[in-house]
């Protein structure tokens, strides 16, 4: 598959069966996370992989789990991420959503579903899974087969604005 019929068939996966993501394909998924790129190659990316029941159970005290089998919470190690210089700007947020984009890309290939979450309630997070006060939780990336009809890869036709209206030559 090429990357943009890959890219388009990844939807927003709402509804999960129960069946578990197999652990060879759990392992590519991580393994996609470890490789992207980050600032200065600084690597800040945390992952908590949680697909115990009881872990799970804790996730629902903190987001909506739509009844996924596997869920990863990406963190950044915020004494770790790389800085801007001229305005100080620290990129750990940056660089926790590139390692989820690949994740969620190689899920894809996997035939697997997901749905990034920002929706969570962070001081819950960081108390149910004992996040160290360096390590901050910036998303959580909800992964397993999905239950249902997926979104048609045809749907950005119309729910995506055209490039005349994101792009622009060389200058405003």
């Amino acid at each position: 598959m090429d990357f943009l019929a890959l890219a388009k068939r990844r939807y927003a996966c709402r509804q999960y069966s129960d069946r578990k993501v197999e652990p060879e394909k759990l392992q590519q998924i991580l393994e996609a996370g470890r490789i992207a790129p980050t600032g200065a190659n600084r690597q800040p990316q945390r992952l908590v992989v949680v697909q115990s029941k009881e872990g799970l159970e804790k996730m629902t005290r903190c987001t909506r789990d739509f009844g996924a089998p596997l869920a990863i919470i990406v963190c950044v190690a915020t004494d770790e991420a790389w800085t801007r210089k001229y305005d100080g700007k620290v990129i750990g947020d940056i660089d926790a959503s590139i390692v989820t984009d690949h994740m969620m890309l190689c899920a894809a290939s996997l035939g697997l579903d997901t749905l990034w979450i920002c929706m969570f309630k962070p001081e819950a997070v960081r108390a149910e899974f004992h996040l160290p006060d360096n390590v901050e939780p910036v998303n959580i990336l909800l992964v397993g087969y999905g239950a249902g009809e997926p979104s048609s890869p045809d749907r950005h036709d119309s729910l995506r604005k055209p490039l005349a209206e994101t792009v622009v030559e060389e200058s405003f």
